[in-house]
């Protein structure tokens, strides 16, 4: 055993510098800032791009509607220019429109009339019959008449009910029929009860829009209920480009007009009055073949 002195003297000696432990808190002193480690990179997956659907693409995805041309001349519509004199009229017609249209970039044109009976459905399926003889003239006749449809009948065609498309039930595709290769049909097979606030709806304005987005017609024919009696013409004011109206010229008055003409005043612009019904013995001067 160790004597008392030299226990002592062991206890003053100077400790040795190694360290005598490593701190596991703590980093040594060594004149570096340890950085926080990098948070980790998250890879973000990105699906597969789906292929845009054109509007060639969309109008070959469009139902064929077969159409029997001995019944559309019996219901007073003419898809062949040599049928009738009068289709002569209706190609005046489209090219005055066509060209007043495409200066100023319009596509939706209304048919309207002043009151019931005036033939307005007539002039907008022969109207829209007469742009579908044009090849690159791409047309969407479309039937807003929801209190009573009349296109389906004149066409000879059994539909549904177009409120399904109008609010997004239904998709374009299952409703539209396609006439040829340039012409779309959109029509109403049942009446529509609150027909105004349809048209209100604000998915039958986003219906409109995705029909010239998807479909981008050159025009867009719209079959309008009369113009004096409801709201269902003010309601769709605002949606369109222009209006056309028809005249009965054995019935319709000149206060007729002039009450439709202030009603779009402001609002959207008159193209035209089409009358029908009337009699021009000069007409017979103009056309072609024989005497």
């Amino acid at each position: 055993m160790s004597s008392e002195d030299d226990f002592s003297g062991r206890l003053g000696q100077t400790p040795s510098t190694r360290p005598t432990g490593i701190s596991l808190f703590r980093p040594r002193a060594t004149g570096i800032v340890p950085q926080p480690p990098e948070p980790p990179v998250l890879e973000v997956y990105t699906p597969p791009a789906l292929p845009q659907q054109t509007p060639d693409r969309m109008w070959e995805s469009l139902g064929f509607a077969s159409l029997d041309r001995e019944k559309l001349a019996g219901n007073g519509l003419f898809a062949d220019a040599a049928q009738n004199p009068a289709t002569a009229a209706f190609d005046i017609l489209r090219t005055r429109l066509l060209q007043a249209m495409a200066e100023r970039g319009w596509k939706r044109i209304a048919i309207t009339s002043p009151t019931h009976g005036c033939g307005k459905s007539l002039v907008a399926a022969n109207l829209a019959l007469s742009l579908a003889r044009l090849p690159s003239c791409r047309t969407v006749l479309m039937d807003l008449e929801l209190r009573q449809p009349d296109l389906a009948t004149l066409f000879g065609q059994s539909v549904g009910p177009l409120r399904d498309m109008l609010t997004g039930a239904q998709p374009l595709e299952a409703h539209l029929r396609r006439v040829g290769r340039n012409l779309a049909l959109a029509l109403n097979g049942a009446p529509v009860r609150a027909a105004a606030e349809t048209l209100l709806d604000p998915r039958t304005e986003d219906t409109l829009g995705a029909i010239i987005n998807q479909l981008d017609p050159d025009v867009m024919v719209i079959d309008m209920p009369p113009a004096l009696g409801n709201d269902d013409v003010i309601s769709m004011l605002p949606r369109l480009d222009a209006v056309l109206l028809v005249a009965d010229g054995t019935r319709t008055t000149a206060e007729d007009i002039r009450a439709c003409e202030r009603l779009f005043e402001g609002r959207v612009p008159l193209m035209g009055v089409v009358l029908n019904r009337a009699k021009d013995s000069t007409a017979r001067r103009y056309r072609y073949g024989k005497k």
